[in-house]
């Protein structure tokens, strides 16, 4: 009976990590957006950050997706979650980095 109620305990936790890994992502596309917004909100700025939040994406989640198919095969929820948090450091970035381009700090 305690090997069900923690293979439940793992699966509620790994489903956590999932979910702040997909939070993380959003936060990382939200920051390329506000990114576009503050560099002149033109559709050309949308263009180029979404397409560096996918480049990013790829680069990066392969990687890790690499790295954790050879280091933690069975935890796909880490490589989820260590990929969000990436994106989201990057998104973050590029926001801050196009908030003082612009002159707003």
């Amino acid at each position: 009976m305690s090997t069900a109620s923690t293979t439940d305990g793992r699966s509620t936790a790994s489903r956590h990590r999932i979910w702040v890994g997909i939070v993380l992502l959003a936060v990382g596309l939200i920051g390329h957006l506000f990114a576009a917004h503050a560099g002149g909100g033109s559709s050309m700025h949308y263009t180029h950050h979404v397409f560096g939040f996918f480049l990013i994406l790829v680069v990066t989640g392969g990687i890790i997706a690499a790295l954790g198919w050879w280091l933690w095969r069975s935890r796909p929820d880490m490589t989820v979650l260590i990929v969000g948090a990436v994106q989201a450091v990057f998104g973050v970035l590029v926001a801050v980095d196009q908030i003082r381009a612009a002159g707003g700090g």
